[in-house]
């Protein structure tokens, strides 16, 4: 146990304790010798100012009369905790495309120096953490800072968007609800005030976001998930049905442990097979992520999407005639 976990460990036996605690007891609790015991009581009561009383025959307390007004002073974490949250900043960081590299450099260089005090000196190979990004797109930092603001701050929102469907450029107000990252890219789920309507748009298509003064409506999160989430992909909407696909032998070692949607119905076949129902709406997304496994992977449900995903594959096809 290194030192700064002892210390933690040492002030919540005594906070706990109503009578004195030996100092064997310590010994054991703490995995230390006899001297390093004494030295954290010693660090704990004049460097800490923690009201620790008694004797080494006796045992070791805090004095009841200030022990619930003191607390250990600072950021108190293990290093398997530190080792945690740098990871996640790291993930953050590469995640976001770069733009929350700023805002997290104060976070990042506050982690790096916990870890060198409990290192000793030992340089912590931050590097040895890899995150790759998997087809993140450009952010607009100035554009994704308005836009988390705005559903923090619970104010609306006016922003130019261009749809990657149509290419059509419009100005939108809306009232952010949530920010979702999906597939290594952000999304914002909001109330298009003239959509008169909830929708999501792709952050990275938001360019000149404006904050306004006016309170944004808020849509409680049952209707969000209902018009939003409880269909396949980020552009879900209502259900309109259900589809079926069946992976072969192969795909199933993979499928059968991975998460499409959490409705989903999956089961192994007989032949060894693994058949996955979801709920959906828009084909257009589901049908790219079957795809992906070519032939490994058939549409059986519904004939529509079936067809559709013929016709694709037809297209793809003629593209190598």
């Amino acid at each position: 146990m290194e030192r700064i976990e002892r210390i933690h460990a040492l002030h919540r036996i005594l906070s706990n304790a109503r009578y004195p605690v030996t100092v064997q007891r310590l010994m054991e609790e703490l995995e230390c010798s006899r001297a390093t015991a004494y030295r954290d009581l010693a660090y704990l009561r004049d460097f800490l100012m923690a009201p620790v009383v008694g004797n080494g025959e006796a045992g070791f307390n805090y004095d009841a009369g200030e022990k619930d007004r003191f607390e250990l002073p600072g950021l108190w974490l293990s290093s398997q905790e530190l080792h945690s949250l740098l990871a996640a900043q790291q993930l953050l960081m590469r995640s976001g495309g770069g733009v929350l590299s700023n805002a997290l450099a104060p976070l990042q260089h506050r982690i790096e120096k916990l870890l060198d005090e409990h290192a000793g000196g030992r340089r912590v190979p931050v590097e040895r953490v890899r995150v790759v990004p998997h087809r993140t797109r450009r952010l607009d930092e100035h554009a994704f800072r308005n836009v988390a603001t705005a559903v923090l701050d619970r104010k609306q929102l006016a922003f130019d968007y261009r749809a990657r469907s149509t290419d059509e450029a419009t100005r939108r107000t809306v009232s952010p609800q949530r920010m979702t990252h999906y597939r290594d890219n952000w999304y914002l789920d909001a109330w298009d005030h003239t959509r008169d309507a909830l929708r999501s748009f792709a952050v990275d298509r938001i360019t000149a976001a404006k904050l306004l003064d006016e309170d944004a409506r808020d849509v409680p999160d049952e209707e969000l998930d209902t018009q939003l989430a409880s269909s396949y992909g980020i552009f879900s909407g209502t259900p309109k049905g259900w589809a079926t696909i069946v992976f072969n032998a192969k795909a199933a070692r993979w499928v059968a442990d991975e998460h499409w949607h959490s409705q989903q119905q999956g089961r192994f076949l007989p032949d060894g097979r693994y058949e996955l129902k979801i709920p959906y709406s828009n084909g257009r997304e589901l049908l790219m992520d079957v795809l992906h496994y070519g032939s490994d992977a058939e549409i059986v449900e519904p004939p529509v999407l079936r067809e559709q995903a013929r016709a694709l594959l037809s297209l793809a096809l003629s593209q190598y005639d």
